[in-house]
C-alpha cells in the first residue's frame, strides 16, 4: 500500500462499551437502540450503531466492547469491524487505551474517534474535522447550543483550542466568563495517528483517582479521560483546533429515554 492509499484511508474507533445506565427500562447496549421502533421504544429497526457506520469515512474500524459484548458482535458482524474488549469501564481514555494495538497497526495516517450513541453526525462533519489534520495534530468537533447545561467546553484563543474545561470547573466561572464561553464538546475527535500513538503511554501512566459507588460504598477507582490526552498535547505546544457544527442535534448523544424519544422523531422525520 503507498503513503497516498494511507493518506485517503480514515481508522476509525467507535465506543461502544459502556451499559447506558440512564437508559431506565433497557439492559441492552444503548448503541443497538432502534431509531425505528416497533415492538417498543427499545425494538424496532436501523439501530444507532449501524446508523453512524453509514456516516464514518472509509477504512479500518475498531469497536470497543463490553457490555453485551455478544449482542453487538452479531449485529455488526457485517461492518468488517475489529472488536476490542475494555475489560473495565475505566473512562473513556480507557477505551482508547485499549485500542493501542489498533493504533499502531492501522494503515492510516488519521484516526476518527467517536461515542456510538451519536448516531447524526453527517459524514462531511468527519471529513471536516480529518481535513482540519492537515495543520493540526487534533480536531475536536464543537457544538453551540442555546443552554450549555453541563457540558465540557472549549477554552479558545486565536483558533486554537488551549483547555477542555469541565461543568464543574466552568460553574465556578464569574458570569462574564462563563458567557464567553459558547462551543461545547461533543467528545468526537480526529486525531494524526502517529500522534496519539505518542501520547497513548503517556496518558495510561497517569491514570485519574476518581470516588464512586460500588456496592453502597464510596471505591477509589483508576480512570483514564481522552481530555487529559489533549491537554498534554496542548502543554507541548501540538496545535489543537475545532469545527463546530450548524445544528446542535448532529451531536446530540442518546442517553436516556427522553433523547431516544427525540431522535426517534429526528429519524422518522428525515426519512419522511
Amino acid at each position: 500500500m503507498t503513503q497516498t492509499d494511507n493518506d485517503r484511508k480514515v481508522a476509525s474507533i467507535i465506543m461502544a462499551a459502556g451499559r447506558g445506565s440512564r437508559m431506565k427500562g433497557y439492559d441492552g447496549n444503548k448503541t443497538l437502540l432502534p431509531l425505528v421502533p416497533e415492538a417498543s421504544l427499545f425494538e424496532g429497526r436501523q439501530p444507532i450503531i449501524l446508523h453512524l457506520f453509514e456516516q464514518l469515512p472509509q477504512g479500518p474500524k475498531a469497536l470497543i466492547v463490553n457490555h453485551r459484548k455478544d449482542d453487538v458482535v452479531r449485529l455488526t458482524a457485517e461492518t468488517g469491524a475489529v472488536y476490542i474488549d475494555q475489560p473495565v469501564l475505566n473512562g473513556t481514555g480507557g477505551a482508547i487505551l485499549a485500542a493501542a494495538g489498533f493504533v499502531d497497526a492501522a494503515p492510516a495516517e488519521q484516526v476518527v474517534i467517536t461515542m456510538g450513541d451519536v448516531p447524526f453526525v453527517n459524514g462531511s462533519s468527519y471529513a471536516t474535522l480529518v481535513a482540519g489534520l492537515a495543520t493540526n495534530d487534533l480536531m475536536i468537533l464543537g457544538f453551540s447550543p442555546a443552554d450549555k447545561k453541563q457540558y465540557g467546553v472549549l477554552e479558545i484563543a486565536d483558533g486554537q483550542v488551549r483547555k477542555i474545561t469541565e461543568w464543574k470547573y466552568w460553574r465556578e466561572y464569574p458570569a462574564g466568563r462563563q458567557a464567553e464561553l459558547t462551543v461545547c464538546n461533543s467528545g468526537i475527535y480526529a486525531v494524526r495517528r502517529e500522534s496519539l500513538a505518542h501520547y497513548l503511554p503517556i496518558l495510561a501512566s497517569r491514570p485519574q483517582i476518581v470516588q464512586k459507588e460500588v456496592d453502597g460504598r464510596l471505591t477509589d477507582i483508576e480512570e483514564f479521560f481522552f481530555t487529559d490526552l489533549i491537554e498534554y498535547m496542548v502543554q507541548d505546544g501540538r496545535p489543537v483546533s475545532y469545527h463546530v457544527v450548524d445544528d446542535e442535534v448532529e451531536t446530540m448523544g442518546i442517553d436516556d429515554v427522553d433523547a431516544l424519544q427525540k431522535a426517534q422523531a429526528i429519524y422518522s422525520a428525515r426519512i419522511r
